[in-house]
């Protein structure tokens, strides 16, 4: 039996939408950026700056005084240990 033209130029125009989806679908794969490279430097950036405010904050508590640099610093030794910390767990934030 004999299509109807409606029924025709319906399936032609779902099959060009299709067709244009499609299309704009590679498009769209191209115009993404490339994912990250490798984080493998994560784990041990955010475990050394960790350990480093840490250890800043038991070194200025024992010895801070006995140290020209952190003497003069005084209370601002506080903020560079909790800093570090901070920083550790903000790169720890981009480990996947």
């Amino acid at each position: 039996m004999p299509e109807s033209r409606t029924r025709k130029q319906a399936a032609d125009k779902k099959k060009q939408a299709s067709a244009e989806a499609a299309a704009e679908a590679r498009a769209e794969r191209k115009r993404r950026v490339a994912a990250p490279g490798s984080r493998r430097w994560v784990p041990p950036t955010f475990i050394t700056v960790g350990l480093l405010g840490v250890l800043w904050l038991v070194v200025y508590y024992i010895a801070g005084h006995l140290i020209p640099f952190m003497s003069d610093l005084g209370g601002w030794n506080v903020l560079i240990g909790m800093g570090c910390m901070a920083a550790a767990f903000a790169i720890a934030t981009l480990w996947k």
